[in-house]
């Protein structure tokens, strides 16, 4: 087992040294819009210039503080514009010493939430819920300061992705779960389901002549780095999105598998393999579904967006937006689907081969 998750790790650091962001990050095309936090002091329905404004009009100006300071703000109109009092907290734009009010600052409610996340998982998993939430801040920093840096400054994507995956699989499968033979499992099982994952996302997106493009976000994007590889962010995606539920999925595997062994000695590598996969096809069926709606979920407004317009199903279905999501879901699937048989497989036979060998089974990791 070592023979192989050494050069694996040693690969994967390997990686990151090659890939690591270096130097200044390309200046974005968008101008020199400045973002900062401030509070209302109060709101006056008349426009920067000194135009009157009509109620429920186009325009009206606020007087925001930002520290000791006080400045005028434009205040937005429409329908998804905030509409802020006197006291609110605000995000305001500054560009050529002109303010703009852009949205609320949401910043006490959201680590107020997330305090709230971390106290609920601590108090039902505890220790483990602990070691699980170090995972989660190695997933957020690895994608912070080395995914998203690195494709900033014009290194391609998938690599990126690829090592940046590896990087979050080693340190949050382990740190989650501790170090075993069952998490080592775990970890070959996720790796192999990835690359797989890749490959078929790679295969898929070139028959579909899917370039990654197509949706108001990519639009912008291009104008910003206009040196992107949108497919290869598109496939990024992909991976990134699939690693969290395969974790789910190959520790689960690996510990039913040893479960099984620890319960039954006599069974054989086969006899393991066919009742840990039996669990396996319930499990999958089951994440298959939290997949797809986890992903039409999140395209909802782009789904009403493209049936609004009044064009029939199969239009919808293979615009470049919407075929992305679709290939994000079903490669995602298929991938999780590979990660069952691969995983269950190995720990079958490992377990089989350990119990054979020493007369006891693995110990699990719990």
């Amino acid at each position: 087992m070592q023979a192989i998750l050494l050069p694996l790790v040693a690969a994967t650091l390997v990686g990151l040294m090659v890939f690591w962001p270096r130097g200044a990050a390309p200046t974005s095309n968008s101008g020199s819009r400045v973002l900062e936090r401030a509070r209302i002091e109060s709101v006056t329905p008349v426009c920067p210039q000194g135009t009157p404004a009509t109620p429920g009009g186009s325009c009206s100006t606020a007087v925001v503080r930002i520290g000791e300071q006080t400045f005028d703000a434009t205040v937005p109109s429409g329908r998804s514009a905030p509409v802020v009092k006197a006291g609110d907290r605000v995000v305001v734009a500054q560009a050529g010493g002109q303010y703009a009010v852009v949205d609320f600052d949401r910043g006490r409610e959201l680590l107020a939430l997330i305090a709230l996340f971390a106290a609920a998982v601590i108090a039902f998993a505890r220790w483990r819920g602990l070691t699980s939430l170090l995972g989660l801040a190695v997933s957020f920093a690895v994608l912070l300061w080395f995914i998203l840096p690195a494709i900033q400054r014009g290194t391609s994507p998938l690599p990126v992705a690829i090592v940046g995956a590896a990087a979050i699989m080693f340190a949050v499968i382990y740190l989650t779960h501790g170090v075993s033979v069952t998490t080592s499992v775990a970890v070959l099982g996720t790796l192999a389901a990835l690359v797989l994952t890749g490959l078929l996302g790679l295969l898929v997106t070139v028959v579909l002549k899917l370039n990654g493009s197509g949706t108001d976000d990519t639009a912008i994007l291009s104008n910003i780095l206009p040196g992107v590889d949108l497919r290869g962010l598109l496939l990024a995606g992909i991976i990134i999105g699939t690693l969290g539920v395969l974790d789910d999925v190959t520790v689960t595997q690996t510990s039913i598998v040893n479960e099984l062994a620890l319960h039954n000695p006599g069974l054989s590598a086969r006899q393991l393999y066919r009742s840990a996969l039996r669990v396996g096809r319930s499990h999958v069926a089951s994440v298959v579904n939290t997949i797809i709606l986890a992903y039409a979920g999140a395209s909802l407004p782009l789904l009403l967006l493209l049936v609004a317009g009044g064009t029939g199903a199969m239009n919808v279905l293979t615009t470049q937006a919407l075929s992305a999501e679709i290939v994000r879901s079903v490669v995602g699937t298929l991938g999780l689907i590979a990660a069952v048989p691969i995983t269950t497989a190995l720990a079958a036979w490992i377990c089989a081969k350990r119990l054979s060998g020493a007369g006891e089974s693995v110990s699990v990791t719990s």
